[in-house]
């Protein structure tokens, strides 16, 4: 199986004045797992079928290797797609739906039942050979779907929001999958989702976008614990923001100042001073004898750890989480207590929005 690595260069897609694609470059590696994660709306679906061929690019470059591709037709460019809704052949049995793309592209018969076979068993229904589509539950009929995607062999696996039509078990179980198959076959994947959990539980790396735009690449760790705007930390997982003043005229040995309270000994990558805001994951907050005062709102035990709704003194609410084998027991709801930050986990935005941890 021959994969590709994916280029793109300043792709635009425009549909009237609107600008659904503004201009994305990015390079993703051959055999990669990378995913384009964001909300509703922000162009993600438009540039994966962009990169299939079903949406034309206005401006700019995509390749395949050394190949750019922008005028090959969607059925010569060598991908697998998988759909959200699964898009598979009602009157077809699992085994001829399988086999619907390399009759497609006139693979021997010889050659064609030994890969359906070996397809379904990679996805574990070769059981289900004969049975039709209105036979077989959602997470079947999505392994039917992928299978049919990857017997082609494509250079270049594109996936579309395939789990979104699961049951919260299935997904789970499915993307679990779905990245042991990738890994097995080394096809060069491109991942859209917008669901934060499974960008991170599936992907080598990430791209988050908004408005048409990419807002930061990384690994799943980068792009979590280091945010590098205010829209990622908020959209990846959950950020508690909170106002501070930023004495950091000594990069190495700044002080914030939060409601009141001070923390010291942040590093900074640049000197600054003036107003700024945090970011703060609730897993690194905790109750102290010393931080910034406050009221729990409402505590729910969530099994491996509690979860606390916190308001403080200043009138902003804020979730700290505490994990179970830390905690004697679960705090009442309307417990004064005091909330400290981890200096070495915040991160830490200037007034416009730029990262200076």
């Amino acid at each position: 199986m021959q994969s590709h690595d994916v280029g793109i260069k300043d792709a635009v897609k425009m549909y009237g004045d609107f600008k659904a694609v503004a201009g994305i470059t990015l390079d993703i590696k051959r055999g990669e797992f990378f995913t384009l994660l964001g909300p509703s709306g922000c162009g993600k679906t438009t540039l994966l079928r962009m990169i299939a061929g079903f949406n034309t690019i206005d401006r700019g470059t995509i390749s395949f290797g050394e190949n750019v591709i922008n005028h090959v037709p969607a059925h010569k460019r060598g991908i697998g797609m998988v759909f959200q809704n699964y898009a598979i052949f009602p009157h077809l049995s699992v085994a001829d739906n399988v086999a619907y793309g390399l009759k497609a592209r006139k693979v021997p018969g010889s050659e064609t039942g030994p890969r359906v076979k070996n397809a379904l068993e990679m996805v574990q229904i070769a059981e289900l050979a004969g049975r039709m589509p209105n036979e077989l539950s959602g997470g079947q009929q999505q392994r039917v779907a992928l299978a049919r995607a990857f017997v082609i062999e494509p250079s270049v696996l594109l996936m579309d929001e395939p789990l979104s039509n699961l049951d919260a078990k299935l997904r789970v179980q499915m993307r679990t999958t779905i990245k042991k198959l990738q890994r097995k076959l080394g096809i060069t994947t491109i991942y859209v989702t917008h669901d934060q959990e499974e960008a991170l539980s599936i992907s080598d790396r990430i791209a988050v976008m908004k408005d048409g735009l990419i807002m930061q690449v990384g690994e799943p760790t980068q792009i979590y614990k280091k945010p590098e705007n205010p829209f990622v930390a908020g959209f990846i997982g959950v950020s508690n923001f909170l106002d501070c003043d930023i004495a950091g005229q000594d990069p190495n040995n700044a002080a914030l100042t939060v409601a009141g309270y001070k923390i010291k000994d942040v590093r900074l990558s640049r000197p600054f001073t003036g107003k700024g805001k945090i970011a703060a994951r609730p897993e690194y907050l905790s109750l102290d004898a010393e931080g910034i005062k406050g009221t729990i709102e409402l505590s729910t035990f969530l099994g491996d750890f509690i979860e606390y709704e916190i308001m403080l003194e200043s009138g902003q609410a804020i979730q700290l989480n505490e994990y179970t084998k830390d905690a004697l027991s679960v705090k009442p709801d309307g417990m004064e207590v005091r909330v400290a930050l981890d200096a070495s986990a915040i991160i830490v935005y200037g007034e416009g929005g730029e990262v200076l941890t």
